[in-house]
């Protein structure tokens, strides 16, 4: 019997584990749980006879894949999946995938929030600013890019994007005004938010420089991955234009200095929050299991990533 591993460190909610146990089970496969396991050997010999993984936040080392005797496909649950070790899959021959879209409206109004408690000085006395009228860049108009547009849109904002891989005639049509290359985006809105994936190419690419270009009074939402934002350069900057803010959905690895020295121009949420809602935990989780079903069953490999 095909058995089903669903690793958590940080468990699913009770709806999603029942969820994905009827899907499981429901296509005669058997679901193993193993949740709050602490120590990654527990993690090692929960895999050993798996036919197919499903993890969150959970790491998928080349430990782990080598552990993995049986293992077809592993799964993660949400869009990032920085977390699975592709190479190591992919000499093993093993199917990974991520579960895009599930928890974009989650992550979308995070970033529209962040957005209001930035200009509003963190909800601190004193006047701020509302968001009506000013221009928004979008960097990166994939599920969640269009999600915060369409919302800051409803809100009286003016929604700029830059993405290379949608057509600007797309854009257009969807009431979004394309720009032509990052520079643009970044000197045009007062507030860009960010959705780039963290690979190669994009570590570090939000830097002093590009930062640097935006209008007076510019704000950073970043609910994308902090590899991203080169954290030198976002010292420097905030440090040379006391106008700039930054709020991130990842904290920086030097934000307690960043805290101290600019105080509510910075924040960053306690965790990772973008896809901490219920409705986006139970999503993720059971487009999991529909997808570890009909890859098996079916040979489907729709969201494979590597």
């Amino acid at each position: 019997m095909t058995k089903v591993l669903v690793a958590t460190d940080k468990p699913f909610a009770k709806a999603a584990v029942d969820g994905i146990r009827n899907i499981v089970e429901g296509a005669g496969f058997e679901l193993a749980l193993l949740e709050k396991y602490g120590d990654v050997s527990n993690f090692l010999k929960a895999v050993e006879d798996a036919d197919a993984l499903i993890v969150r936040s959970d790491k998928v080392t080349k430990e782990v894949v080598d552990a993995a005797k049986k293992l077809k496909i592993v799964v993660r649950a949400g869009a990032g999946f920085d977390n699975l070790d592709l190479a190591a899959c992919t000499a093993k021959n093993i199917v990974a995938m991520n579960t895009p879209g599930q928890n974009s409206n989650a992550v979308a109004e995070l970033a529209i929030g962040m957005m209001i408690f930035m200009a509003r000085n963190s909800f601190n006395p004193g006047t701020g600013s509302e968001l009506k009228g000013k221009k928004l860049g979008i960097h990166a108009y994939g599920n969640v890019g269009r999600l915060v547009a369409n919302i800051a849109k409803g809100m009286g904002m003016e929604v700029y994007a830059f993405d290379p891989f949608v057509k600007a005639e797309q854009m257009v049509e969807e009431g979004i005004k394309p720009c032509n290359s990052i520079e643009e985006l970044y000197s045009t809105c007062n507030y860009v938010s960010l959705h780039i994936p963290a690979t190669e190419q994009t570590k570090n690419s939000i830097n002093y420089e590009l930062l640097s270009k935006m209008p007076k009074g510019g704000c950073l939402i970043n609910t994308a991955r902090k590899e991203v934002v080169n954290e030198a350069d976002m010292m420097k900057l905030l440090s040379e234009r006391e106008d700039m803010k930054y709020s991130t959905d990842v904290a920086t690895s030097n934000h307690a200095e960043l805290a101290e020295k600019f105080g509510t121009r910075v924040f960053a949420t306690a965790k990772k929050m973008g896809a901490e809602t219920a409705e986006a935990n139970i999503n993720a989780g059971l487009a999991a299991a529909n997808q570890i079903v009909d890859f098996i069953k079916n040979g489907v490999t729709k969201f494979k990533v590597n």
